[in-house]
Parts: structure tokens; sequence; C-alpha cells
């Protein structure tokens, strides 16, 4: 599945929307990337940037707009209310989809060292891109501003990890900037039924990491208590991770807690919920519902949906639309006006919007197999069989974990209804997948071959396409046979009154593995390279042979099963 990161830039110029647009042009124009969000504000001069897409390419807009950054904007007159010290003044990315901190954490030191080296800028690593634990913080690299970059770059200490160690007369322009990589950040906002925006911030200070401030005899009007140095000693709050304040908003007339969850890793959205409802309740104070600022990332949503039904004691292996309307509802995130997953979850708006096999209707697809098209064959119809046989495991997964007397198991059947549907959304995925894999050869087959260099990489791209053609039906191969477990597992534990739905499944999943494994060998005999196509073949004919045998003793179980009904 797509790779998918999210580039933050803040760059500083907030007030002249000319310059801001001749930055943000050259994102909208970068192949590869979407633009989410454009937040200028007057008093800090700076303009926060939101855009997400696969890493090379985020890589390359970020490059692009730091450079047009560079161009247009001369931190020599640079004034404004937020701390400072370049023209693109932060750039953090942000795993999204599909992909780890560490794999982030490379592309962050690859986006820094582009900076440095073509751009000329002075560029630091900090949080998890940090080289060093002292450049973690980004308050220790931005210390002393744009103002004291000069004394800073002569500093050994203080040398950038990319980019020129000397104040000359570009970097008097550019400024110097600093890159991450960091955990999405979520501002969440709680809704309260009361106006009183002294208990909101009760509540917020209750929760908030920083938590409040110590005093002495009297929680609010006593002594503040200090440490050896002078410093407020604080009482930490009960979320990490999360900075929150207590206020009012006229237009919907009610109190909020509001929140940044900035390592929702560390803070979940639902927990901070609960958290919420838990200290209000404490203080007589009832939560209505709860307000998302900006985008979320869909796991976050999923996450949110599994926990409040294991809550309710209900299997969490159900699809992910029902998983999002359950956290939609649980956290009444719908209270204040519509909420839309469609135009609030980034990979939704991320979405290919190109024709998909997986989302016609059952009709249109068997009209599609069975037009002239040569697409979709054998290959997607394999992976669409191998979705049916675990969708029916895991439904009675799902049928046994609301078997009436069977209440102590719910979690047990619910972990495979879960397995079930990775599984049915893998094989989904590879219905269009492997489509999409015939139409590379066929694209291949359409290059120019006029010159020596074109037929050159025309061979090259066939070649190259006909390889991953042989992968992606192994892949079926691979994730039907593994589905077995689940249908495995239902066939020797679950109801037995759906028995008959396991085997039925079991069957499903054999055809899935033999079709792809006719699509795996039919491919090979297009592929000069003869050590690859063998060590598949033989990988193949190894998951066709065991996927026989695991077939065949699930029947039996379900045989045994069904003759003592």
């Amino acid at each position: 599945m797509k790779q998918l990161i999210e580039c933050v830039p803040n760059f500083s110029e907030g007030r002249d929307m000319a310059v801001i647009k001749q930055i943000t042009d050259v994102i909208e124009k970068a192949e590869g990337v979407t633009l989410l969000d454009v937040d200028p504000g007057a008093a800090t001069n700076r303009t926060v940037v939101t855009f997400v897409g696969t890493p090379d390419e985020v890589i390359e807009a970020a490059v692009q707009a730091v450079k047009k950054a560079a161009e247009v904007i001369d931190m020599r007159h640079h004034k404004g209310e937020h701390p400072r010290f370049g023209a693109t003044d932060v750039c953090p990315l942000v795993p999204i989809a599909n992909i780890t901190m560490e794999e982030t954490v490379v592309y962050a030191r690859k986006l820094a060292q582009r900076i440095g080296e073509e751009l000329g800028i002075p560029v630091y690593c900090y949080e998890n891109a940090a080289f060093q634990p002292v450049r973690k913080n980004l308050a220790n690299c931005r210390a002393g501003e744009y103002e004291g970059l000069p004394e800073k770059l002569k500093n050994p200490t203080w040398k950038p990890d990319f980019g020129p160690a000397e104040f000359n007369s570009r970097v008097a322009g550019t400024g110097a900037t600093a890159v991450s990589a960091r955990d999405f950040l979520v501002a969440f906002n709680v809704n309260l039924n009361t106006t009183s925006t002294r208990r909101a911030n009760s509540i917020a200070f209750d929760v908030r990491e920083r938590g409040r401030t110590m005093r002495e005899g009297n929680p609010v009007t006593g002594k503040i208590v200090k440490d050896e140095k002078g410093n407020p000693v604080m009482i930490p709050g009960t979320l990490k991770s999360v900075k929150a304040i207590g206020w009012f908003i006229e237009e919907y007339g009610v109190a909020q807690i509001s929140m940044n969850l900035t390592n929702i890793s560390i803070t979940p959205v639902h927990v901070a919920f609960d958290e919420v409802c838990k200290k209000a309740g404490e203080r007589g104070i009832r939560v209505t519902g709860s307000e998302l600022v900006g985008l979320i990332p869909l796991q976050a949503m999923l996450d949110a949906g599994k926990y409040f039904l294991m809550k309710q004691q209900r299997s969490v292996g159900v699809e992910n639309e029902e998983l999002i309307k359950i956290a939609i509802k649980s956290m009444g995130l719908d209270d204040l006006k519509p909420f839309n997953p469609r135009e609030r979850i980034i990979e939704f708006l991320l979405e290919d919007h190109t024709k998909k096999l997986v989302d016609m209707t059952l009709t249109a697809f068997a009209n599609e197999t069975a037009s002239e098209s040569p697409a979709p064959g054998g290959g997607s119809i394999a992976a669409y069989v191998g979705v049916l046989g675990v969708s029916l495991g895991t439904m009675v997964a799902n049928l046994s974990a609301h078997k009436r007397g069977w209440d102590d198991r719910w979690e047990e059947f619910s972990q495979w209804a879960e397995k079930g549907q990775k599984y049915k959304y893998e094989l989904l995925h590879l219905v269009d997948e492997d489509t999409r894999a015939f139409n590379k050869i066929m694209d291949a087959f359409g290059l120019q071959k006029k010159t020596e260099e074109e037929k050159i990489f025309r061979a090259e791209t066939i070649q190259n396409a006909s390889k991953y053609a042989m992968e992606i039906p192994f892949k079926v191969m691979q994730t039907a046979f593994n589905s077995f477990e689940v249908m495995k597992a239902m066939a020797e534990t679950g109801n037995p009154n759906s028995v008959s739905d396991a085997g039925v499944g079991a069957l499903c999943a054999l055809t899935a593995v033999e079709g792809a494994w006719l699509n795996v060998k039919i491919n090979a005999s297009g592929i000069d390279d003869k050590t690859f196509t063998g060590e598949l073949l033989k990988k193949a004919a190894e998951l066709a042979r065991e996927a026989k045998e695991t077939r065949d003793d699930i029947i039996q179980t379900v045989e045994k099963k069904i003759a003592t009904l």
C-alpha cells in the first residue's frame, strides 16, 4: 500500500498573501503531493502550510518550496511575535500511512541534506531526526533566533548538521532552517455543558501534561511554591504529550477544553476524550461532545472506534466505515456541526478517484469480467474469491463473539474477526493491483522502439512490468494462504451452527491460492531472468501444496462438526 507522509513547513511571512501564494503555488504544481491547508498569521508574521504525499515527492516539493521561500523572503527585514530563525523556519515531516517513524527520519535527514547542500542554507535536525540529544529540542536549535545566528554559526558546538557554517550574504537573507520527523499533532476540543471558562480551565489543568502550579494551602489562592532556582513547582496533569486550556466559544455558547495532542501514539484522541469526561464528571460537569480542528489520520479514527467497541465488549472485527461511525458517535464529533469523514480524514482526501473494480456492484463487476476487455482477469478474480472466503471466516468470528451464552469469549472471537478484516482489506487491494499490473505490461509494450535507446528502455520496462505481474498474484497466494488461519480457528472453535460457512471460506481460500498460482506460472514465461522466476515458482508451488493440505484439514473438521449437529 502507498506510503504517505505529511510536511508542515512554517514560512516567515504571514502578511503578504502575494508572497505566500508564490510559495504555495510551487507546492500545488508538484507531482505526487496534495496541498491541504494554508494558515497565515499576521501577528506572528508566519504561515503554516500542510501538504501530503508519497515520501520522495514530498521531499522534492519541500525542497522547491524552501528554495522559493529563500527567493521571496528576506530575513533581514522580518519581524514577528513567533520565535524564528529562517525564511523557512521549520520543516517537519510526519508519518501518516504505511510508514514508520524510523523510515520518516531517513527522509527528514535526506531533506535536510538537500536543503543544506543544494540551497546553501544552514540546517539543524531536531526531534526524532536529531543527530545529537541536545538538538532534539527545537528551542535549543532556535535559541538566539535569527539575530543570534552570526555568533551561533561561529560556535563549533552549534555547527549546522548540513549547509554552511558561516553567516555569509546568502544566509543573511535566508537564515537557518530546522528539519524534523515528528508525530502527528491533533487539535481537539471537548465541549462542556457549562459557560464557565474558569471551570473549563480547571479541567484543562487536570489533564494537560504541564498540569498546574503548586500552591501552599488553598490550591487556587495559596502562595506559589517555588524550587531552589525560584521556578514555580508544577503538579503534572494526567495526560502525556497534551497541551490544554479552557475557553468560552461565543459561536456555540459553550465552554471547551482546547487541546493539542502532540503525540497521538502516546495519548490518542479517544484516551484524551475519556479522561476529560472523567475529570469533568468529578467537578459536576458533563461532556456533551467534541470538535476536531483540521485533519486526522485514518488510523486514529479506527483506533477510537475499536476502543469504544471494546468498552461495550463487542467485536472490533468490523469494516472501517463502522469503526469510524462508532468513533464519531462515541466522542460526539458531530455535536456542534456535521462531521464528514470524507473531508476530515487525511487518507480520504488523498484517495485515488479513478474507477476501481472493488467499488463496482456485484453485477457490474461480473459484467466487466465477462466483457471483451482482458482485465479483470484470473488474477483479480482469484483475489476476490479470497476476499469472499476470509469474509465468511470473519462472519463466523463475529457471530461467535455475539453468541448468547458465550459472553466470556467475545474478546477471543473479536481478535479473530480483526485478523479476518486485515486479510480482507489486503486482498481487496490486490483485486485492483493485479489489473494495474497487467496494464503496466500493456503500457510497456506500447512504448516507442525507434532508436536503440528506446528499444533498450522498452525491453527493460517490459521485463520489470512482467516481474511485477508475477509478484502480485504471488502476494495473492500468500495472503489467501495466511487467511486460512481464520477459517481453521472458526471451524474448530467457532459457532457450530455456522461451521459450514467456515468450510466454504476455506474452499474459496484454496481457489484463490490455486487461481493466483496459475497467474504466477503464466507470467513467468515472459521473463528473461530465470533465477528470479525459478525461485518464485518454487515458493509458489510449495505454497499451493500446503494450501491444499490445509483446506483438506479444515473440511475434515467441518464434516465432523456437521455430523454431530
